[in-house]
């Protein structure tokens, strides 16, 4: 009796397996007439072209800079770090603090008006910042430089905003309408922006960086002119996409709660003692909608990942370089590194065209875990100043990439099938904010453990970020499906199971 229940409750609508049009993890009737395989149309193929180079140029121009800030506050303020932790940790905060209300922007904007404020404001801030870091560099006032640096850190914190805008913008909204106007499939379209990211990424900090090692002010001016002479052609080519997808085109802003807060505090009978208490209901409007939202754990679960030192960022860096490798031997290894992200964007939108979303973002998020949990392990275990112990390290850190962008892509796909279209962009920069404080969390374990030899803390805690991680997603997946295994397969129950729920949902 307990098999036969167990089977019935099996039964119930799967979000992956049972054809329901009300179901949005599944393809619609004009989804199921396509298939993965068909090369897309002249028109989608120029639609889609136009799309890559105004991210490529996005994505460039915004890795660029941001590693290109670091080399020139360096060499500003030599023998110090506390400069650019200010500068990054301001930076973050900002998104923070802001992401939210930008985002419920971006849903009241018309689309293309909404990206084209974030095509400026992120170019206009980074040319300014360009000009502030020439003029630090040619003044020996202390005074001017520490009002300089103020000035670079405010412009920063409006280019990260702007970033934001442009990403929950363009991979969040855009990527839906434009994948089923133009009949590519979605996770391939999130694939390849993914890619794009990856590629920028990796080869546009080596860029500036080379191009710093021969002169600083060089690179400055690198940094200027690209952003400046790539504007115009980021803006035709999104206005162009635009026009080419009528669906992008809003009929109308719907009304949200923030919408019916503000028209409440607009009230010329309120006092100012009911406008603070709407001011902050309206402020903590989107973070409720986002723990409401039935996607919530999947994208917290993600969120998590980014409390972590194991990403061949700076703080990892400097623990390998203190270990012995050369600076040459650490490019090659965030090479490799990155090729293991870039497995990861070619593989999840076959494994999710085979099994679906929520269970490849399961199997993703596990691989990510054994892969980080072992080398931590062995990390904690042993000798943690040993090339040999770091060697282990690096390679169950550069194999969890794999996972961790598979997972990435699970989860985006499942942001954009269960967010409604006029709160698409106050999730993602919600989602985004989240991200963000766990970016600092990370930045605070080094702050806390700032010695190599107490590199291992750290590890420990980026690990068990991630195992938290996997506990939500369980959670939701567990949610969504019922179970987290098909218990028949491994309790000898398939006959009663098939029976119950019928072939194809096993």
């Amino acid at each position: 009796m307990e098999v036969e229940s167990r089977s019935l409750e099996a039964s119930r609508p799967s979000s992956e397996h049972i054809p329901d049009s009300s179901n949005p993890l599944l393809p619609t009737s004009d989804d199921a007439s396509r298939t993965p395989d068909n090369s897309p149309t002249p028109e989608a193929r120029s639609v889609l072209t136009r799309l890559y180079i105004s991210h490529t140029l996005s994505a460039w121009n915004s890795r660029m800079f941001e590693f290109g800030a670091v080399l020139f506050l360096a060499s500003i303020f030599p023998g110090t770090l506390l400069y650019a932790s200010i500068y990054a940790l301001v930076r973050s905060f900002s998104a923070v603090a802001l992401s939210s209300w930008l985002g419920a922007q971006v849903d009241r904007l018309d689309r293309l008006v909404a990206v084209r404020h974030s095509i400026v404001w992120q170019r206009v801030p980074v040319a300014v910042s360009c000009l502030c870091f020439l003029a630090t560099l040619a003044t020996d006032s202390w005074a001017l430089t520490i009002v300089l640096f103020a000035v670079q850190g405010l412009l920063a914190c409006m280019e990260k905003l702007a970033a934001t805008a442009n990403t929950v913008a363009v991979e969040r909204d855009w990527a839906i309408v434009i994948s089923d106007s133009i009949k590519v499939p979605r996770q391939d379209l999130n694939a390849s922006m993914r890619r794009i990211d990856l590629f920028c990424k990796l080869v546009a900090p080596v860029f500036i960086s080379l191009i710093d090692s021969i002169s600083t002010r060089y690179a400055i001016w690198t940094v200027f002119i690209l952003n400046t002479a790539s504007v115009l052609v980021e803006y035709m080519a999104i206005a162009q996409v635009y026009k080419s997808v009528p669906a992008l085109t809003k009929t109308q802003a719907p009304t949200t709660q923030g919408d019916d807060i503000n028209s409440e505090s607009e009230d010329p009978h309120s006092n100012t003692s009911r406008k603070i208490p709407y001011s902050l209901s309206q402020s903590l409007a989107p973070w409720k909608e986002y723990i409401a939202n039935p996607v919530f754990l999947a994208s917290f679960a993600l969120s998590l990942l980014y409390l972590t030192v194991l990403s061949f960022g700076a703080t990892m860096v400097t623990y390998l370089l203190h270990a012995g490798f050369t600076s040459l031997q650490v490019s090659y290894m965030r090479i490799g590194s990155v090729v293991a992200e870039l497995s990861g964007t070619w593989t999840a939108p076959v494994v999710m065209n085979r099994i679906g979303p929520i269970r490849s973002g399961l199997w993703f998020l596990n691989w990510q875990f054994i892969c980080v949990a072992a080398a931590a392990v062995a990390f904690v275990a042993w000798d943690s100043s040993s090339q040999f112990v770091a060697g282990t390290l690096i390679a169950g850190v550069a194999l969890s990439r794999a996972g961790l962008w598979g997972f990435d892509l699970s989860v985006q796909f499942l942001v954009q099938e269960n967010v409604q279209e006029h709160a698409r962009a106050r999730f993602s920069a919600t989602e985004m904010a989240l991200q963000n404080v766990f970016e600092m969390l990370s930045f605070a374990s080094t702050i806390a453990f700032p010695l190599p030899a107490q590199f291992r803390y750290p590890v420990l805690i980026s690990s068990g970020a991630v195992a938290v991680a996997a506990v939500c997603f369980a959670a939701y997946v567990r949610k969504e499906r019922g179970h987290l295994l098909h218990r028949s397969r491994c309790m000898g129950g398939d006959k009663v199971l098939y029976r119950a729920v019928g072939p194809g949902s096993v």
